[in-house]
């Protein structure tokens, strides 16, 4: 065990290792909260550092801050911001309403490690105080909502860019199976003809709604509430202060952070998060469609559709060789089905906060983060691992499709729905196609069924032109 030493607080002492920069509130966070062993996710940890970095700048530049206490603070963020004492964010995300304990977490680190910059010891708070110096003129209630907003903002990003090659992806399978006919299918029985690609390109379609939708539903987080203390009111704040935060924030990330035109609303409300969480939702919905399809074509390979093939990449039983399984697609349900949870969790959260606070931000943020996060990743893998790697079958496509039962409805404005289905009801009794029995009942010599038939004309739109029109 290291050595402790003695730390302060207004509730009194309490013993904390000599080698942490952490302080008293952190160890009594500790203490209070050892419920799920998950610690604070990077991205909330560097957004919050990001806040602190801002603050500490625009105080310093409104003479709030001496010059070298400032500077300290935001070298110390930087550090916090670049991945180092990564270990000493500790508090669990179960923890204090409203974020307090980690924020404290925050400040009590940043207060330590500038004093180290400054020539001090950790834990020694005389010439940097976590609350009079790294906190001056802020609050939990709008750092922590500040925080999963930049948070936002930044995780989201790179998934609007994985999606993006999704999207580009399904629209090159799209254009590679555009000539491979199959039958299409719906409650799961034939239906008429498609093409392969046509079905890939859809997915791509449904893929840029659902990235269009983050993209829209994310322009709320740049919207910040940062200065408004504690109720919203600025209290403590100079009436300078939040503009500059967010220019500062701008400047560093190269987004166009504003301040809210009501900081008590952007404190109390977190419809923002509720909107992109949402959309997370919805992108899952989605997601988790395309992923049952590319199971069910890729079923078999002996005994299922087998129109097309995905990459094998890795064995897929413990007991039957040579057994592989869609991996890919099932660890993309998987997420899916938990950022719809994680969304549940959203919105109860949001809807539970009472008059100028929301007390279950930890939840809500920590819920949100994780949600972009783990789709973002999964995307990316079912890109790489998946999509690009996907080859069809294309015999087995057209075996299909010469056999489904859904290309008698082709002959509805010829001879009408009940005759044509007439015609399905013999050909499933006798096991024929449908142009076996066109062509036995004398409906269509052996040319007319080719043309009538041609699989182009079958899946665009229009009306197949019958024989007897052309007399």
């Amino acid at each position: 065990m290291s050595e402790e030493r003695i730390a302060r607080d207004s509730m009194g002492e309490i013993p904390v290792p000599s080698d942490a920069y952490w302080d008293a509130q952190t160890a009594r966070a500790r203490e209070n909260f050892p419920i799920s062993g998950m610690e604070p996710l990077p991205v909330f940890v560097w957004a919050s550092a990001l806040v602190k970095w801002a603050a500490a700048s625009a105080n310093t530049d409104l003479g709030l801050l001496e010059p070298e206490t400032g500077e300290a603070i935001m070298q110390a963020a930087e550090e916090v911001m670049a991945g180092n004492l990564a270990d000493q964010f500790v508090v669990d995300i179960f923890q204090a309403g409203a974020g307090t304990s980690h924020h404290m977490n925050m400040n009590e680190v940043l207060a330590s490690r500038a004093t180290e910059i400054l020539g001090g010891s950790r834990g020694d708070f005389t010439r940097v105080h976590p609350n009079d110096h790294v906190n001056y003129g802020q609050s939990t209630n709008d750092v922590i909502p500040t925080a999963i907003r930049v948070g936002a903002i930044r995780t989201t990003t790179n998934l609007l860019e994985n999606l993006t090659a999704l999207e580009e992806a399904l629209s090159e399978k799209g254009r590679e199976f555009d000539d491979v006919l199959k039958s299409g299918r719906t409650h799961l029985q034939d239906a008429v003809p498609i093409r392969l690609g046509q079905e890939f390109s859809a997915w791509a379609a449904a893929i840029a709604r659902s990235r269009e939708a983050i993209a829209t539903a994310r322009e709320g987080s740049l919207e910040l509430g940062i200065g408004g203390s504690a109720a919203g009111t600025g209290l403590n704040s100079h009436p300078d202060y939040r503009v500059k935060v967010c220019e500062a924030l701008s400047a560093k990330t190269g987004e166009e952070y504003h301040t809210s035109a009501d900081l008590r609303e952007a404190m109390q409300s977190m419809q923002p998060f509720v909107l992109l969480s949402g959309s997370l939702r919805a992108l899952s919905v989605e997601l988790s469609r395309i992923c049952n399809d590319l199971r069910l074509l890729s079923s078999g390979p002996t005994t299922g559709l087998g129109e097309i093939r995905l990459p094998p990449v890795q064995p897929g039983s413990s007991i039957m060789p040579g057994k592989v399984n869609p991996v890919i697609c099932e660890m993309v349900n998987q997420v899916c089905f938990q950022v719809m949870g994680n969304d549940h969790t959203v919105a109860m959260a949001a809807g539970a906060g009472q008059f100028e606070l929301n007390v279950m931000m930890p939840v809500l943020g920590f819920n949100l983060l994780w949600s972009v996060e783990i789709l973002s990743s999964a995307v990316d893998i079912l890109t790489t691992k998946c999509i690009t790697g996907i080859e069809a079958d294309r015999d087995q496509c057209e075996l299909y499709a010469a056999n489904t039962l859904g290309l008698a409805t082709a002959l509805n404005p010829c001879i009408g729905y009940n005759a044509a289905a007439e015609v399905v009801k013999e050909a499933q009794s006798s096991g024929k196609t449908i142009a076996d029995v066109v062509l036995e009942k004398g409906l269509m010599t052996e040319e007319e069924i080719a043309a009538f038939f041609e699989p182009h004309s079958m899946t665009e739109p229009g009306i197949p032109r019958c024989p007897e029109w052309e007399e």
